[in-house]
């Protein structure tokens, strides 16, 4: 049965070295929900200016929901100039006081929250008094809904108490191993391993998941019932990895929903953020045929020694 998945935060342009491409977490999101096949709706807020025109006709053309975009008269449209290390890996810099800082809580907003299964949301897009106070009225409205905290946090755009308050809200938590070791120093968070670090994230805020991506070394899951996933990377030839995190938050999600075992969801997570490292930009399409292909081929796998049993 096709789910219904908000994703409330920022829509912007990566402003790569050679090109600008659509992004933000929640739209890379939305858009590899619904290319797996359920219902995304993108909840973002643009500047009504030539890029907002442009990424309001590229979400369309993304087949993405328009419906609950918003346009702001006074405000520019949030943009993102990236640069690569010399491991191809994405530095940011992240331009404040834009489009989606002001997201507004509007009557389509309070009709269809409830209706969601679930609904994504991080820290960066509640650095902004205005879209944190809508965000914290949409938490109340989606009571039942499954709540995924892709934390993301970003130099300059995130508190303790943005940070607590999203771990009190969240029943998922995905964040990446260098997030994890900042919230556990923020907080006083003991634990000898990342296994210890998440059991004990997970009692802290009663969550019911803590998955943290390892980059090539794949992803390690924990659940409040005590299970443990580790599922290893993949050796792909690496373009960028933009977007490959929150295909891999899409991918989980997808399966988590239709309460499949823990490892298939990050083994869908892992794939899909593999796939998505193979293209530039976030939002090249990946079709059902590719996902099947790639999980049955024999790609050699990238284990962190740790976890080897």
């Amino acid at each position: 049965m096709k789910k219904t998945i908000l994703a409330f935060g920022e829509l912007l342009w990566d402003l790569l070295p050679t090109e600008s491409v659509l992004g933000g977490a929640v739209c890379n999101f939305i858009y590899r929900v619904n290319s797996l096949g359920d219902r995304g709706i993108l909840v973002s807020r643009l500047g009504k200016d030539k890029l907002g025109e442009k990424a309001f006709k590229n979400v369309a053309d993304l087949g993405l929901n328009k419906d609950y975009l918003q346009w702001d008269k006074n405000h520019p449209t949030g943009t993102v100039p990236v640069s690569f290390d010399e491991n191809n890996n994405p530095n940011f810099v992240i331009i404040p006081d834009v489009a989606y800082d002001y997201i507004e809580m509007t009557d389509s907003l309070k009709e269809i929250a409830p209706k969601a299964d679930c609904i994504c949301f991080g820290t960066l897009s509640q650095r902004a008094h205005k879209t944190r106070e809508t965000l914290m009225e949409l938490l109340e409205l989606t009571e039942n809904s499954i709540k995924l905290l892709d934390i993301n946090l970003r130099k300059d755009c995130y508190n303790k108490e943005t940070i607590e308050y999203s771990l009190e809200k969240a029943d998922i938590l995905k964040l990446n191993e260098d997030e994890l070791y900042e919230i556990s120093e923020i907080f006083g968070i003991y634990g000898e391993d990342l296994i210890q670090l998440c059991e004990s994230t997970i009692k802290g805020w009663n969550l019911k998941y803590c998955v943290v991506t390892l980059g090539s070394e794949g992803a390690l899951a924990v659940s409040d019932e005590g299970e443990k996933v580790y599922d290893p990377g993949y050796k792909i030839q690496l373009a960028d990895s933009v977007g490959a995190g929150d295909a891999f938050t899409a991918g989980f999600a997808y399966n988590i929903l239709r309460n499949k075992p823990l490892g298939d969801a990050c083994r869908l997570g892992n794939i899909m953020g593999a796939l998505v490292s193979t293209t530039k930009g976030a939002t090249v399409p990946i079709s059902s045929q590719q996902i099947e292909s790639f999980d049955k081929s024999s790609i050699e796998r990238i284990y962190r020694k740790e976890f080897m049993i």
